[in-house]
């Protein structure tokens, strides 16, 4: 009877800052919740603590209490647990870039090839997903095209464009770079910045169940 291949999937620096995060992304939402339920309202452009003027309310006491931190109303309180989880949340991104970049992690794994960003490869791989083609063998040890655009897109554009319209939130960062807010705008960097993350979170849960259609126990990263 054939041995099965054992495959490592991950490096132990890999595991461990992939956990400190998933750690640091629930505690960051759950507070960020306990914040947005301070006023559970969304706004845009100039319009702001204006009911009436509102892009979109959740009701009127916002999430419920067990999705919040903490699970009571404080808003002092969930701003300490949020802002402390973000910066942890970011120092440790970094260090699993530099990582990643220095181990050749990010170019072996997460960049996609000329020849995988041609048009006819991309529509070929969103047809097979669609249909839910997966590669097997030797091919579902790696991360498709698809998967490597999401990494990228998460580590370059989300991730950065979270932690941008965070700070111009922040009255002490505004005095001291109002270009930011002149950016984004007194409001609409606040929508932006709560509407974000269910994006991204929805994207990596799409992306994982991708992973365990077509081989996650044989993937390269995760």
């Amino acid at each position: 009877m054939p041995q099965p291949e054992v495959i490592r999937r991950h490096s132990l620096a890999t595991r461990v800052l992939h956990w400190i995060n998933a750690l640091s992304v629930l505690l960051v939402l759950m507070s960020g919740l306990q914040i947005f339920n301070a006023d559970p309202s969304l706004y845009w452009g100039q319009h702001g603590a204006y009911p009436e003027r509102a892009l979109l309310s959740i009701g009127t006491h916002g999430f419920p209490h067990w999705a919040t931190l903490p699970s009571w109303q404080g808003l002092a309180s969930g701003r300490h647990w949020h802002f402390f989880f973000a910066w942890v949340l970011v120092v440790n991104s970094l260090l699993f870039w530099l990582i990643s970049i220095g181990s050749g992690h990010f170019r072996r794994d997460l960049l996609p090839s000329r020849s995988e960003i041609a048009p006819t490869h991309l529509l070929r791989d969103i047809r097979d997903h669609a249909r839910l083609r997966f590669p097997r063998g030797e091919a579902a040890k790696h991360y498709n095209v698809l998967q490597k655009l999401a990494y990228v897109g998460v580590i370059f554009l989300l991730g950065p464009l979270i932690l941008a319209t965070g700070l111009s939130m922040s009255p002490g960062f505004d005095a001291a770079c109002p270009w930011l807010v002149a950016l984004f705008g007194s409001h609409a960097g606040g929508t932006v910045h709560r509407d974000s993350p269910p994006h991204g979170f929805a994207g990596r849960a799409v992306e994982r169940a991708a992973f365990d259609g077509d081989g996650s126990l044989r993937s390269p990263a995760g």
